[in-house]
């Protein structure tokens, strides 16, 4: 892990910019966070639209991160923001943005060619990040998990022991396989679920959500679109990672 950049924010979090190996990421500590006193650790993640896109929620998540007394960080995925580009990845957007605006219904098989890949690519990039976010002196045990493409966080919560909990944003596309890896999650869960969004099977989420085979978990459904997620959602989601990282 290379640091590239570094800057103060007006509430006192430090945010440091990094590269590991190609991956650009960012990482966000709370004053408090020492050698001495090392402080637990949320992986940021989000859709493939960019970081420096996505930069303005993430640094508010990252926030109120810092303020509940945690370090939170992200990184780049697979084929977006500069990172190379993915011609099979855009030929499975080209191939949902077609169906979509033809109201015809996302078959399988592109579900299938747009997450799964990412997928694979994508997990092993976040193991290598919380390896390396774990060296650092500030930054201790445990972790947890927020947002992003859910299919990641499946993944991750099924392969990665280290994340002890995850909050999840049933957003996206879900493969019929990353159903089956759901029954294997067993850390706690809290999910959020848009009630009309626009972008979502909302039976798909629902099945989704009692496929974790997870002891505790919450659904926290509200009404309206994608991007309507009410600011008490966010609170909700905060009280949930200080229940289970401190």
């Amino acid at each position: 892990m290379h640091f590239i950049s570094e800057q103060l924010l007006d509430d006192g979090v430090l945010e440091r910019e990094f590269t590991l190996g190609e991956i650009p990421g960012v990482l966000w500590t709370p004053a408090s966070a020492s050698a001495a006193a090392p402080v637990p650790l949320i992986l940021l993640g989000h859709p493939p639209l960019g970081l420096r896109k996505m930069y303005p929620r993430l640094v508010d998540r990252a926030r109120q991160a810092a303020a509940d007394g945690f370090a939170a960080a992200t990184i780049e995925l697979p084929g977006s923001g500069d990172r190379p580009r993915w011609p099979a990845a855009e030929q499975a957007r080209a191939d949902l943005r077609q169906a979509m605006e033809a109201g015809e219904p996302v078959s399988d098989e592109v579900i299938d060619a747009l997450v799964l890949p990412l997928v694979d690519k994508a997990v092993p990039e976040w193991r290598a990040a919380l390896d390396a976010l774990l060296s650092l002196p500030e930054i201790d045990g445990p972790v947890g998990y927020s947002g992003g493409v859910i299919s990641i966080g499946v993944r991750l919560a099924v392969v990665e022991p280290r994340i002890v909990a995850a909050g999840l944003f049933a957003g996206s596309f879900v493969p019929r396989a990353v159903f089956e890896e759901a029954r294997q999650v067993t850390i706690p869960l809290h999910v959020l679920l848009q009630w009309d969004d626009e972008g979502n099977d909302r039976q798909a989420s629902l099945d989704l959500f009692d496929a974790f085979g997870s002891e505790e978990k919450s659904l926290h459904a509200n009404m309206g679109g994608h991007t309507g997620v009410p600011q008490h959602a966010g609170e909700a989601a905060a009280r949930f990672f200080a229940r289970h990282l401190r």
